[in-house]
């Protein structure tokens, strides 16, 4: 097989080490060589140990900044001449936007990955018809774009921002051996959990108004929160849900699948542009159920009624009512409900679904 050479552009050393690492081995594996462009972070050298060549790229994440962002474009040009690769993968918006503006014109293959819009486009404002604008210049003549929800893919071609040369992806996949089945916990408790970060386009506010009306009704449930406060404003506010006991906040874990499992059920209240949420796939994966807002990814990953129960956005009546139903199952129907969610992320969502489709743009 010939060796060739990869190009990654990524934001952030976390997202790639959650869920591209197993891609990454497997074709270090098979003898190409890997190249990975993000920003400095002392965990980079996981991947120096792997044997990727780690690029060091500044850039900011979050924002526009056109100085910031035309300084990216050329470093991205400069790391593509000295590189040479035969394909570059590119993840997240900026280095799906100015790497392919890069590639189009050095004409490097590059296959793109829209992991989801973030707060980008639920709401029509001139940051939206800019970065439609940047997406109708650069990833539209793209080599592919694998788009991970349907919902997307439609708003990108209706808005022309992608031709014909789109695939879909199961989201980021799971690694179902590292989550790996786990039977519902016993007892009379049940626990609600969720997992992201605290922030308006979340859907935070709506969980913890459930939480409090739940709990006046079955104080012996318990609803968590893990995950950094994004927004400075929900730091009075999550304190005042806690000194109240209607939830209880775990700040950042590096245990989350402990949590997972100590719960029955997974709640996702996003407003919009997720991508597919990956704590949805990790949770089912393990075996727990799923509540989740009628958003594109979420819908993917639930068959309503059966692994769990998807509601309206920003209801938070809606969202009472899917909890009280949960609630009202027995152990026996609530099990079921979690081992239909982990038959459906091994038929559906497998990670070596979405490796294979990579390591076949790389090899064929």
């Amino acid at each position: 097989m010939e060796s060739k050479k990869i190009l990654i552009l990524s934001n952030h050393f976390i997202t790639l080490y959650n869920f591209r690492r197993e891609l990454i081995a497997r074709l270090i594996s098979h003898g190409h060589k890997v190249y990975i462009s993000m920003p400095e972070d002392e965990r980079n050298e996981y991947f120096a140990q792997l044997g990727c060549e780690i690029i060091v790229t500044p850039m900011s994440r979050r924002g526009m900044n056109p100085a910031q962002d035309i300084a990216l474009l050329r470093q991205y040009k400069r790391i593509m001449r000295e590189v040479q690769p035969d394909i570059i993968f590119s993840y997240t918006i900026k280095p799906n936007i100015y790497g392919t503006m890069a590639s189009n014109a050095l004409h490097y293959k590059q296959v793109c990955n829209v992991t989801g819009t973030g707060a980008t486009f639920l709401h029509e404002n001139l940051l939206a018809k800019l970065v439609r604008v940047l997406y109708r210049h650069s990833m539209k003549y793209a080599y592919k774009v694998f788009f991970q929800n349907s919902g997307d893919r439609d708003y990108f071609i209706r808005h022309h921002m992608v031709r014909d040369n789109w695939d879909m992806l199961p989201g980021s996949g799971v690694n179902l051996e590292q989550h790996a089945f786990s039977p519902m916990p016993e007892g009379g408790t049940v626990g609600f959990i969720y997992i992201g970060r605290v922030m308006a386009v979340k859907g935070v506010e709506q969980f913890m108004d459930c939480a409090r009306a739940i709990r006046r009704e079955h104080p012996e449930t318990r609803f968590y929160m893990a995950g950094f406060i994004e927004e400075e404003r929900y730091k009075a506010l999550v304190d005042e849900y806690v000194r109240d006991g209607s939830i209880e906040y775990l700040g950042f874990r590096k245990d989350i699948d402990e949590w997972i499992k100590k719960c029955c059920c997974t709640v996702l209240p996003s407003l919009g542009g997720e991508g597919v949420p990956n704590v949805m796939l990790e949770s089912a994966a393990s075996g727990r159920a799923c509540i989740a807002t009628r958003i594109p990814g979420s819908v993917d990953t639930i068959d309503d009624g059966v692994t769990g129960y998807i509601y309206t956005p920003g209801s938070t009546e809606e969202l009472i009512l899917r909890v009280e139903s949960f609630l009202a199952l027995s152990p026996s129907e609530r099990a079921a409900m979690g081992r239909a969610g982990r038959a459906k992320m091994e038929k559906e969502f497998d990670r070596e679904i979405v490796i294979e489709k990579y390591i076949r743009e790389v090899e064929q």
